[in-house]
């Protein structure tokens, strides 16, 4: 059999993709996180804070609350309904971080949790230090040697 035959075969017995559900669960659920991180915000601006110092300690919030649903077995049934539209925001990379640390908790608090929450962290974390640092120089470089 030819590798086209193969593959038309192969495509007619593959079940629909329901492309327009899925969209739509993603923008429900994206646009349902987003909503709760602008609620966080609003309300740190409503004790005092300014527009600048809010973006932290929303992000803060945000990681901590993925993390917490993640660990309560929440946040995977939110990704399997929402796909992207959880896995995008802040709150998916906490759920990417905590999500090995929980599936090995029964190695133990060290081997387990404690070595499997930097199996996706470690990566992110020295590649995002490997992109900054030219990039940090360069912006030194532009603006004259001064900080």
């Amino acid at each position: 059999m030819e590798a086209a035959e193969y593959r038309r075969r192969a495509q007619r017995l593959e079940p629909p993709r329901p492309v327009a559900r899925n969209a739509i669960w993603a923008f429900l659920i994206g646009g349902a996180i987003c909503t709760v991180a602008q609620g966080v915000q609003t309300g740190l601006m409503a004790l005092g804070y300014d527009t600048e110092s809010v973006k932290a300690p929303t992000a803060v919030i945000m990681v901590f609350l993925g993390a917490l649903f993640t660990a309560l077995g929440f946040y995977d049934r939110l990704g399997r309904i929402g796909g992207m539209g959880a896995t995008l925001p802040i709150t998916g990379f906490a759920n990417a971080v905590v999500a090995p640390a929980m599936e090995f908790k029964q190695e133990g608090a060290l081997m387990g949790t404690g070595a499997r929450i930097f199996q996706v962290a470690g990566p992110v974390i020295a590649f995002g230090l490997l992109a900054a640092f030219p990039v940090g120089i360069v912006q030194f470089a532009l603006q004259g040697g001064k900080p």
